[in-house]
């Protein structure tokens, strides 16, 4: 579906009817791209990819117009980061998998945080620009109504497939796995429709889509043995009975993995991240009456801070590629911001866990 969406050409539209409403706030052009971003996700579930195609649209505008290059480039690597939190989340997706647990449910957990994280790198760019208003100097002139509405429509393919996906899910006309079905064939109708599909645009999106979803396939093997030995070898439940010797609270464990996540998304994948430590750590939670919904939209949230963390921090990485002349330095100065946002996001769910509960509670009564 996020294929797709690339090859029809909804990416740019989305952009720019984000542009058109955003034009004349100050930092408009970054905040622009974080909400670009977030729309992208909701047909994508993918960071890197929302991060690579927003980079090829927005970076070149911010550049024509003297934006900083670590603001630019750290709004899009932050808001590429949304990709695996707002439904459909790959992240949420995996979790789901290697948890047992409903990705319906975690789907729906994954909305309100997603907004809320959107807000807040909006929020974030609004506060740099404040104090340094020299990293973006474009302000647009007044758009008359009537453009706006124009612009607006355009990327109405985009708000139909996820209505219908999303909302599909949520008053239970189909599942998560059929809801995946739906989305990708509407998206193949809007390409068709905007005749933006070729046998070279076909190729192209049948081997991207295998190419990552062998890689998916590939790390939840890997995901069920280590599983299996971890059950031969009895290591989480040791670990299990250690903590509750040692008397910790739920609270407290759930701070400890989540530091833990947070320390180890400097250096790790995120995904490999899951494998190696979510079937670990599961018995631990369930044996505290964790709720692992809840836990699993603040897990997702630490991977999405180990996009942007370095040394690896993959997302800076894709931006490297559409930006090579911007120093990998000026990159990450420019993302700090935006992991401090993403850490108040966390605090905030974790004070609150209805902010991440409410939907699929209310889905399920």
């Amino acid at each position: 579906m996020g294929n797709l969406a690339v090859i029809s050409g909804m990416s740019q539209d989305l952009y720019q009817a984000a542009h058109s409403w955003l034009g004349r706030v100050r930092g408009s052009l970054a905040s622009t791209s974080i909400v670009a971003c977030a729309g992208f996700s909701a047909l994508s579930g993918s960071s890197l990819a929302a991060a690579l195609t927003m980079g090829r649209v927005s970076l070149p505008e911010m550049r024509r117009y003297r934006y900083a290059d670590s603001l630019a480039t750290g709004a899009i690597a932050a808001g590429g980061t949304l990709g695996i939190l707002i439904p459909p989340s790959a992240g949420l997706i995996i979790y789901g998998i290697i948890t047992e647990e409903s990705i319906g449910r975690l789907f729906m957990a994954g909305v309100i945080p997603g907004i809320l994280l959107t807000l807040l790198f909006v929020l974030t760019v609004w506060i740099v620009v404040r104090r340094d208003p020299d990293k973006a100097s474009h302000t647009k002139a007044p758009v008359r109504w009537r453009d706006h509405l124009g612009v607006t429509a355009r990327p109405g393919w985009i708000l139909g497939i996820v209505v219908v996906t999303i909302g599909g899910m949520y008053i239970g006309i189909f599942s998560a796995v059929e809801a995946s079905a739906v989305g990708a064939l509407l998206a193949l109708i809007a390409a068709f429709v905007r005749r933006t599909m070729n046998r070279n645009a076909l190729s192209e999106v049948v081997c991207a889509t295998l190419k990552a979803s062998g890689t998916v396939f590939l790390v939840l093997f890997g995901a069920f043995v280590l599983k299996v030995f971890l059950g031969l070898t009895e290591i989480a439940f040791v670990a299990a009975e250690w903590v509750a010797e040692q008397e910790f609270s739920g609270t407290q464990v759930v701070m400890l993995v989540l530091v833990m996540f947070v320390v180890l998304g400097t250096f790790l994948d995120g995904f490999a991240m899951l494998v190696l430590t979510v079937p670990l750590v599961q018995p631990i939670l369930e044996s505290l009456d964790a709720n692992m919904i809840w836990f699993g939209v603040m897990i997702v949230i630490t991977l999405e801070m180990g996009l942007i963390s370095p040394p690896v921090g993959l997302n800076i990485f894709v931006v490297k590629s559409v930006a090579p002349d911007v120093p990998v330095g000026t990159m990450f100065r420019g993302i700090v911001p935006f992991w401090i946002a993403m850490l108040a996001a966390l605090i905030l769910i974790a004070l609150v866990p209805d902010l991440a509960m409410l939907l699929p509670n209310a889905m399920y009564e």
